[in-house]
């Protein structure tokens, strides 16, 4: 079996700090790296793109609303051509750097709010997906499984990576469990490997109630903030080999090649 490791890296912001993204490169597949509308800047995406390079790491857009202030978690609402135009500088802002660093865009996946509300609304789902293949039909839409960004990338005919949250607990309809509920995230390294190793072998969700849901997976998701990412980041990655999965970057799973 074939799975990838992502991380939201290259958020410099007064919510995030870049300092674990160097240690974290070393340890994932692919980087969603922030595109300076949340977070992050054109120094911050040329350093994360370079340290990408050196660990073989691949790169993809995160674009989000153009809400620094709200780190894009606010929900905004924007006309069809407005979120098509943001999503499209983005992707553009970053393949201009990563050219010159010899590096290309992969994939794209949305930030925040963005993100959130396209899981829950087909059109706006079906916005974001046309305009990545108007960007460059090519890219690989990295989306949360069961998502309405992984059915309308699909009607498109797109390349569709799903991917499931290593720190994160779902709820019985397969969304994520609030931020706002004291069981929204997984703090401990062991349960986070342990939680990903069961969704992996058995391709469903876990939801905190103990049921599961069957889905697609190939893409785990690790967040860089929080004094465990690093050392959760680390311990998934060996539970994952440990079962002998085989990791690789997003553009080299045998799907999409």
């Amino acid at each position: 079996m074939e799975i990838n490791i992502n991380c939201d890296l290259g958020e410099t912001s007064k919510f995030c700090s870049t300092e674990n993204d160097p240690l974290l490169l070393g340890i994932v597949n692919s980087a969603n790296v922030a595109c300076g509308y949340h977070a992050g800047d054109k120094p911050t995406m040329k350093k994360t793109v370079q340290i990408s390079k050196e660990n073989g790491v691949s790169i993809g857009a995160h674009p989000s609303f153009n809400d620094p202030e709200n780190f894009g978690r606010k929900r905004l609402n924007l006309l069809p051509k407005d979120i098509t135009k943001l999503i499209i500088d983005q992707i553009f802002i970053l393949a201009e750097i990563a050219e010159k660093n010899s590096m290309k865009v992969t994939h794209v996946k949305p930030h925040g709010a963005l993100n959130n509300m396209a899981c829950e609304n087909f059109e706006l789902a079906n916005v974001i997906a046309k305009a990545i293949i108007q960007a460059n039909k090519d890219l690989i839409f990295l989306v949360p499984t069961g998502s309405e960004m992984e059915k309308a990338g699909k009607k498109l005919g797109m390349k569709v990576a799903a991917e499931i949250f290593a720190d994160r607990n779902y709820e019985d309809d397969g969304n994520l469990v609030s931020r706002s509920k004291s069981n929204a995230l997984i703090t401990d390294p062991e349960v986070a490997k342990n939680h990903v190793v069961k969704m992996v072998k058995n391709q469903s969700i876990n939801c905190f109630s103990g049921k599961q849901i069957p889905c697609e997976i190939d893409s785990i998701c690790v967040h860089g903030d929080g004094k465990s990412a690093v050392s959760t980041a680390k311990k998934i990655k060996d539970g994952l080999l440990k079962t002998g999965v085989n990791l690789k970057t997003l553009d080299q799973l045998k799907k999409f090649i």
